[in-house]
């Protein structure tokens, strides 16, 4: 398979290694530096084009590879949620888009394991739930696209909340915005930005009783990258707006 990196940080390097290891071949890399090579051939040639940029420039980014005709993996957070509608109309006109909040198998295991407790929840209404992630300084959107994916399978399954909404947002100094206050029908969700932390995802739920934790802790980036290799894969097969569902059937 000939793939395109569009992004060629920290993501795109381990991407192009895990690609390469699992005999694929990388045509084209594009950066913020030579915007000019999606008019390329070697682009063109692209069988699917993997995007992890930053939510400025993600949007851009997959119309262009869209234009041009390349199939696209876009792992960007901070802009589906906008421009879904109109992704869903391009992937309808016969473009293909493959976008996930989070890539890693671990993550997506966890967020079945996620939908799970919830329903089981929803039978035990003197347990309130909260949510925190944490990741890396250079993280701009925050809560996480992961977190609010799976905040929004904890609505799906737990009645009893209807909304999320941001809980405290903790800066690389130290300061603390926002507030965890939230009505009884409303999930919080607390982000914290620190070190070079890949992500962790921390999922409570609490009784007077007791509690209940579940947690995802990413120890690096291979295994995003490995899963956007593996959508890549699955993406030169399909057609349409495709998701973790479609790769992963058992997070349905």
């Amino acid at each position: 398979m000939k793939i395109a990196l569009i992004g060629y940080g920290k993501m795109g390097h381990e991407i192009e290694k895990i690609a390469l290891r699992r005999g694929h071949e990388v045509v084209c890399r594009i950066d913020a530096d030579n915007q000019e090579d999606f008019e390329s051939e070697a682009f063109r040639t692209a069988d699917v084009a993997i995007e992890f940029t930053c939510p400025a420039a993600a949007y851009g980014n997959c119309l262009k590879a869209l234009q041009a005709g390349v199939k696209t993996v876009s792992g960007s957070t901070g802009w589906f949620a906008e421009h879904r509608e109109e992704m869903e109309q391009r992937c309808q006109q016969g473009g293909t888009l493959f976008w996930s909040s989070n890539f890693s198998l671990g993550v997506a295991i966890f967020s079945a394991v996620n939908n799970y407790l919830a329903t089981i929840m929803n039978q035990f209404p003197d347990y309130d739930v909260q949510m925190s992630e944490t990741h890396h300084v250079h993280k701009l959107d925050a809560p996480s696209g992961t977190a609010i994916t799976l905040a929004e399978g904890i609505l799906s399954h737990l009645e009893r909340k209807q909304s999320w909404v941001k809980g405290t947002l903790t800066a690389p100094d130290g300061t603390i915005t926002g507030t965890t206050a939230c009505q009884p029908d409303q999930l919080a969700v607390s982000s914290i930005r620190e070190g070079e932390v890949p992500g962790i995802h921390t999922i409570r739920y609490e009784s007077e009783a007791d509690s209940i934790t579940i947690t995802h802790d990413a120890k690096n980036r291979s295994g995003f990258a490995l899963g956007a290799v593996l959508a890549a894969e699955f993406t030169a097969q399909h057609q349409g707006l495709l998701g973790m569902n479609d790769l992963f059937p058992f997070l349905r």
